[in-house]
């Protein structure tokens, strides 16, 4: 069958933080989101597909001198060029459209010195709508198409090791219908409640410090960013484990996010050996998942800043790469050098994520033990497509902890069309529920969401079209 994009366009809302998300060396308090849509001929017959996701500064490229609004510029003008590239393609499966994409992005992205991680989330962003159209023309949900490999997968090309493995084989038969919200502590956020000052404080009916957030939603699972600073870290650690603690609830887990805060695997053991010796926080990091690109994206990958120093370190927690997957290449680089694995977020590249995935499973099949492992990350991803869509490939994926926080720094889907949210939440009535303003947000029950009603619905949208 012969598939090829026949038109793309972009949408832009722009939105508000209802509290400042403080993520490394940015705090968002305002972004764009953007809508992808396209129309793709299949076999001759033209088939709608969306995508959809934030423009976040400083988080594609780490770059504390230019200014956010040159950012979003270079972001969308990588997504224009996935576009104008995509117009360009004839293939034979949603796959093969995907691979010479992301080969035509990245010999584009090469001549005009663009780093991979921001080239490819236009890459991305296509790749996205084009398995939504597959959805649609084929009336059939994702997993069903992944399970019968209907993306035709020549994955081989990209990791031989996976050659002659099929998805059903590496990545399990069924999504899971429920995942655990991780929920994000972000750097700026208040830990108790009576620390918030008067002037700070919030009434629109969502939890705002993460005291509150425990006792609306019944989270269990965190994930908690530390600064680099190492006496204010181990302070506001101590803080969070404490409450932790009081809770009383044993069942409770972290990862923590290093933010590109280190240079070397020295500072990272200094900082680590403090933790360790500390004895108000042994307790709590019995309960570590694991810890989330600690350095900096320009050593995190070198052979001669990391390698020996990691692969030495038998101690080691867990560490996983993040902004640093930024290529195909990226997971077996940092395999080598003594990473346990990456994480998945659709911005990276759905296809790119299944194959890290079947990567680190064939590897822990290999082993015999569950060494490596693959965590699900967010960019507070919202709906009504960019958080759906990424929800239902960690299902797909068997990512059971996922961090999601959307729901928090944002007020549900307040800042769309009543009629939009009323429609999504009618759609996925297990995914949402109606807050006292009466906008519509998701229902996080006991630390959890229901994916049930998602993943029956193709690829997250199902009848749900953005006008």
């Amino acid at each position: 069958m012969e598939i090829r994009l026949t038109s793309f366009d972009i949408v832009r809302h722009d939105l508000s933080t209802r509290m400042p998300f403080k993520y490394g060396i940015a705090t968002m308090t305002h972004l764009p989101h953007v809508f992808i849509r396209i129309e793709a001929s299949f076999g001759g017959r033209s088939v709608r597909g969306v995508s959809a996701d934030h423009l976040p500064p400083k988080w594609f490229t780490k770059d504390a001198e230019k200014d956010p609004l040159d950012e979003i510029e270079d972001m969308l003008r990588v997504i224009r060029s996935a576009g104008d590239h995509a117009g360009t393609i004839t293939a034979t499966s949603v796959f093969d459209f995907w691979f010479q994409l992301y080969q035509l992005q990245d010999a584009w992205r090469r001549e005009q010195s663009i780093p991979p991680l921001l080239a490819h989330f236009g890459t991305s962003l296509i790749e996205r709508a084009m398995i939504d159209a597959l959805c649609q023309f084929t009336g059939e949900t994702f997993k069903s198409l992944l399970q019968r490999d209907a993306f035709e997968l020549a994955w081989g090309s990209v990791r031989p090791e996976l050659e002659g493995h099929r998805p059903s084989d590496l990545l399990g038969e069924h999504s899971l219908s429920r995942v655990t919200v991780r929920h994000t502590v972000g750097l700026a956020d208040y830990i108790r409640e009576d620390e918030i000052p008067d002037d700070e404080r919030l009434d629109d009916g969502l939890p705002q410090s993460l005291e509150s957030v425990m006792a609306f939603y019944g989270v269990t699972h965190f994930k908690i960013k530390i600064g680099g600073e190492l006496d204010a870290d181990v302070k506001r650690l101590a803080q969070i484990a404490a409450l932790l603690e009081s809770i009383g609830d044993s069942d409770y887990a972290f990862s923590l996010d290093g933010n590109e805060q280190f240079r070397s695997v020295a500072d990272l053991q200094q900082f680590w050996h403090r933790l360790e010796n500390d004895d108000t926080l042994v307790p709590f990091f019995r309960h570590l998942l694991f810890v989330e690109q600690p350095f900096h994206r320009d050593i995190a990958l070198s052979e001669d800043a990391i390698g020996p120093d990691l692969r030495s370190w038998e101690e080691a927690p867990p560490i996983i790469i993040d902004e640093s997957d930024a290529t195909l290449d990226s997971l077996p680089q940092a395999l080598a050098l003594g990473y346990r694995g990456t994480s998945h977020k659709n911005c990276k590249g759905v296809f790119k994520g299944i194959i890290n995935r079947a990567t680190l499973a064939l590897k822990n099949r290999q082993r015999g033990e569950e060494r490596y492992l693959m965590s699900g990350e967010d960019l507070a991803n919202i709906g009504p497509i960019a958080n759906h869509q990424d929800l239902v490939v960690q299902a797909a994926l068997g990512i059971e902890s996922v961090e999601r926080n959307g729901h928090h720094y944002f007020n549900g889907l307040s800042q769309f069309d009543p009629e939009l949210q009323n429609a999504t939440k009618a759609v996925f009535p297990s995914l949402y529920t109606t807050d006292g303003n009466g906008f519509v947000r998701l229902n996080v029950s006991k630390g959890e969401l229901d994916l049930s009603s998602l993943n029956a619905a193709g690829f997250g949208v199902d009848t749900i079209q953005f006008q």
